[in-house]
């Protein structure tokens, strides 16, 4: 059976990060997948309650990432799978399950690869990777190299990924009758209005900084001052200075009423994937590229993150985006291009090999 019938199974078993089940699921399907051409067999580990997907050396030298949870709830594609000309969608087709397949077919290929070479794919990425963080962190810690094999950007692999933060303000006022004495409230609407005025300032577009407000809530019936308002923050950047001042901000603010009580939950969830992480490997896989034929592969940096986004922390060289050509990740045209997947299994299989070589 070849990678475009594996795919569709994949795809086909949906796999929302909240469902465990479905999660467990198809890690399961996917070690039956390749068990079927990799030898030694992978196999379903447990970390931290959730099920990864591995394959290889416990000890690599180059690990593999990928991740076969989806952000779709199941019934979200009808059909689930669905294949016109040149173009397959499915839910996670793109983000990442072609992807994962790319790399199980590369390493088929290269003898002995599993001596060097591992490969994990968890199934909580997209909601965050609480718990495998710790796992990728580990095994990056003493790689020489990481690939991660999230999808390309029009063929091209990132070299850049912002870093996350996520932030919940809440704002304690004092509730009174909004008609009869308002005089004795204290309004949280009106002060986490500036609350939200004050952190939108908080941006930096030269370092490519977003802090974005949000989802707001605040109060209970129109006849009543708001005792409580709440407000959630989403930060992006390309540098990890940009998001300690941005925490350092955002864990400062203080209400402009001093009776009010303003508590502030979250903080940096994932830190950037700095170019300066990735260019050596960058340059590599253009010489690897220009050396087996193929056109210059390219690269970008990109508003996303990824678990390649910890690896880098963990100060290995990373490489992002090795995975499938198409478009949509999230959004409900998710499609991928099929007459890509070949030449990018060759060129993921040309570049392992000159990351082993002796």
């Amino acid at each position: 059976m070849g990678l475009i019938e594996d795919l569709q199974k994949l795809v086909e078993f949906e796999s929302p990060s909240e469902d465990l089940a479905a999660c467990r699921g198809v890690a399961e399907l996917a070690v039956a997948i390749a068990n079927g051409k990799l030898n030694p067999e992978a196999k379903v580990i447990e970390e931290n309650g959730r099920p990864v997907f591995w394959w290889g050396s416990t000890n690599p030298e180059v690990l593999i990432l990928a991740h076969l949870d989806t952000v779709w709830p199941k019934g979200s594609f009808v059909p689930t799978w669905n294949v016109t000309g040149d173009i397959a969608k499915g839910p996670g087709i793109f983000d990442m399950k072609a992807g994962f397949l790319q790399a199980i077919y590369a390493v088929a290929d290269i003898p002995n690869a599993a001596t060097k070479v591992a490969i994990i794919a968890t199934t909580d990425e997209e909601v965050g990777s609480q718990t495998s963080r710790a796992l990728i962190e580990r095994l990056s810690k003493t790689a020489k190299a990481v690939l991660v094999l999230e999808a390309s950007l029009n063929g091209k692999v990132k070299t850049g990924r912002k870093g996350t933060a996520m932030y919940q303000i809440a704002l304690h006022g004092r509730a009174s009758h909004a008609g009869l004495e308002p005089e004795k409230g204290i309004n949280a609407t009106t002060l986490i209005a500036e609350i939200v005025l004050e952190v939108a300032k908080l941006a930096n577009p030269e370092f490519g900084t977003t802090v974005v407000p949000t989802v707001m809530n605040s109060g209970t019936t129109t006849n009543t001052v708001p005792a409580l308002a709440t407000l959630d923050v989403d930060i992006r950047s390309y540098s990890s200075s940009e998001l300690s001042r941005i925490d350092s901000a955002i864990k400062s603010l203080v209400s402009s009423n001093s009776q009010a009580k303003l508590e502030v939950t979250g903080g940096i969830n994932r830190p950037p994937l700095e170019t300066s992480s990735t260019a050596e490997l960058y340059e590599i896989l253009e010489k690897v590229a220009n050396e087996i034929g193929f056109a210059p592969i390219g690269h970008a940096s990109v508003g996303g993150a990824s678990d390649g986004n910890f690896a880098a922390a963990a100060g290995v060289r990373v490489l992002d985006g090795l995975g499938a050509v198409g478009d949509g990740a999230h959004a409900p045209h998710e499609q991928i291009l099929l007459s890509s997947i070949p030449a990018r299994v060759t060129l993921l299989t040309a570049f392992i090999k000159e990351l082993i070589r002796d």
